[in-house]
């Protein structure tokens, strides 16, 4: 812990951030259907951090986990051009679907991670 600790805020962040970047790539690998893997690392990113958050953590270790990793891994801008491009090629009812899905189920998954942190700390 005490080297992590004495590490440079910009170096946490990035070890973290390759870490997170290298899963989604893996991740997305395994996931054929491209909402779908956005999805998966958005939901599966926003549960990690709300854990995070909710753990008695060193600042050093938020930021490589929370800010690098989680930050890498979630993909909130691909969610937007997928759901722009969804309307644009004429299928608006399964871009709004998008939308829904990842905002409710990103937020219902920092919550969740949240709150099974407290119970079981």
């Amino acid at each position: 812990m005490g080297v992590v600790t004495s590490l440079s805020p910009f170096l946490l962040v990035g070890v973290g951030g390759v870490l997170g970047a290298l899963s989604r790539h893996l991740l997305g690998e395994r996931i054929d259907t491209r909402t779908a893997d956005t999805l998966a690392v958005n939901v599966v990113g926003s549960f990690v951090l709300g854990a995070l958050l909710a753990a008695p953590l060193d600042s050093s270790l938020l930021l490589v986990f929370g800010t690098g990793f989680c930050g890498a891994f979630t993909t909130f801008s691909t969610f937007a051009f997928e759901t722009v491009r969804l309307a644009e090629t004429g299928d608006p009812q399964r871009a709004a679907v998008n939308a829904v899905v990842n905002l409710v189920g990103a937020v219902a998954a920092v919550l969740a991670g949240g709150a099974l942190v407290t119970a079981v700390l």
